[in-house]
């Protein structure tokens, strides 16, 4: 009697901890490397709030509550090309990154909690920049 409960136990146990290895194991193969559906190529916190298009590239400007973030992506990645991105608050330092870079300039953040901000990106000698916005 106690034989055939102990064996259906034991077998539950193993059909779960196999269950287990086999999701542990998909999550492993899909792991952070592995671009997931409808992810952007960025770093910046928040929602988009701007974004402006331009010959080669791409400038984004993303704000959370105390922070604003810009980033510039190239339209078509490969070669290591001139691009750059700043954001400046009002009243403040701009921060900058600029360089040879293959994909994307940035991402760069100031705090901008109750202050406009303006975002300037280029990427192969073409540019975009916003006004003051976020007022």
């Amino acid at each position: 009697m106690f034989g055939g409960v102990a064996t259906a136990r034991t077998g539950r146990l193993l059909t779960h901890a196999l269950a287990v290895l086999v999701v542990a194991g998909l999550l492993v193969l899909a792991g952070p490397g592995t671009p997931r559906a409808g992810a952007a190529a960025t770093a910046c916190s928040g929602r988009l709030v701007k974004a402006m298009a331009f010959a080669t590239g791409e400038l984004r400007v993303y704000k959370n509550r105390q922070y604003a973030c810009a980033l510039t992506v190239a339209k078509k990645p490969g070669a290591r090309r001139a691009m750059s991105v700043s954001i400046q608050p009002r009243g403040g330092r701009a921060a900058v990154d600029a360089g040879a870079f293959t994909r994307q300039a940035g991402p760069v953040t100031v705090h901008a909690l109750n202050r406009c901000v303006r975002a300037s990106g280029a990427v192969a000698g073409r540019s975009a920049s916003t006004g003051w916005i976020l007022c």
